[in-house]
């Protein structure tokens, strides 16, 4: 779910709002005017926050525009450009690591002012498959702040039983109570948003998994292994993030009917012909007692295969996944058995 900033130059402050105005000023006086952003409120600081962490690249000119007062100093330094870090290093010269990554984790998630703002923009099938984990009248509470029209997609994706209460719940629901509300969304910012926005950042080592998955498993295994020769802490690294063939196995029944459904039927039998026996009968109890029949006798009748057929068709499997990850459409369990995004 991770959207790349779009980059831009401005050069008429005209153009800009008054949160990017007042992120511009705050960049140009730098850290030691940090005085300046105690001033603020929590909420003021994320608005003002999100506007320096989309600015793009400012121009010289502009900026002396907003700020005529430091046109001199303003002289030897140029334009200015806001980022993420620029706008992390900024808020940790004067606020606690907890809270400054608190305010990043929003900024990197989902756009949206408030908490109902963004869950308002993240993927109903995403979201569905982190509240069927919930109570019921939890989910109702939410589904009343997100809106309608977002609010009819995610309970058309919850599992039938489980909407019917959820709806229940919402026919009977009352005014609720403040603190009530404050609790739900401050679970939701700690552990579904900031999950979310975690998984949308991609460091270099996670770039490199990407790249390596797309290698055949010979060329795979040569690349790894002269890398730990190198940095052993590297590969180790690129290793754990990677996802093979065999991290099938963690995604959940709805998961697996998902790929099945979208998988190339012809593909199958011979991706499974490497698998494990475990992987093997997760993909069979997930078909019907007929269809299951017939790909065993499929891949029966195949006989012996190439190791390079058999590593083409899982890697297929693995792209296939990972497009249906990428568009919030299957999940996937880590190893603590918390549901986090594939990437």
């Amino acid at each position: 779910m991770t959207t790349a900033l779009k980059k831009r130059t401005i050069d008429d402050p005209s153009k800009l709002n008054g949160a990017e105005k007042a992120a511009v000023i705050l960049m140009a006086l730098g850290e030691e005017q940090a005085a300046l952003w105690e001033q603020m409120d929590e909420e003021e600081i994320r608005i003002v926050s999100q506007a320096m962490a989309t600015l793009g690249q400012v121009s010289a000119g502009a900026v002396e525009k907003l700020i005529l007062e430091f046109v001199g100093s303003m002289s030897t330094t140029g334009s200015i450009m806001g980022s993420i870090e620029r706008t992390q290093k900024l808020l940790s010269s004067f606020l606690d690591e907890d809270r400054v990554e608190t305010i990043m984790e929003e900024l990197r998630g989902p756009a949206g002012r408030t908490m109902w703002d963004k869950l308002g923009n993240v993927n109903e099938v995403v979201l569905a498959n982190y509240l069927k984990n919930e109570y019921p009248q939890t989910v109702a509470v939410v589904l009343s702040k997100v809106g309608p029209e977002h609010g009819a997609r995610v309970l058309a994706a919850l599992p039938e039983d489980f909407a019917l209460e959820v709806v229940m719940r919402m026919l009977r629901m009352e005014p609720v109570q403040r603190e009530i509300l404050d609790k739900i969304e401050e679970t939701l910012r700690t552990e579904f948003m900031s999950n979310l926005a975690r998984t949308s950042k991609q460091d270099s080592h996670e770039m490199m998994a990407d790249i390596f998955n797309n290698f055949d498993r010979q060329t795979e295994n040569r690349f790894l292994a002269a890398l730990e020769e190198r940095n052993r802490d590297s590969a180790e690294k690129i290793r754990s993030l990677m996802f093979v063939f065999e991290d099938l196995g963690k995604l959940d029944p709805q998961g697996v009917q998902t790929l099945l459904r979208n998988v190339n039927k012809d593909e199958l039998g011979l991706a499974l012909k490497g698998a494990s026996d475990t992987l093997r009968d997760l993909f069979f109890s997930n078909m019907s007692e007929r269809a299951a029949k017939i790909l065993r006798e499929d891949m029966a009748s195949m006989g012996p295969v190439r190791l390079k057929d058999v590593d083409a068709a899982q890697t297929n499997m693995v792209n296939l996944a990972k497009d249906l990850a990428a568009k919030g459409e299957i999940l996937i369990a880590d190893g603590g058995g918390e549901d986090e995004l594939i990437y």
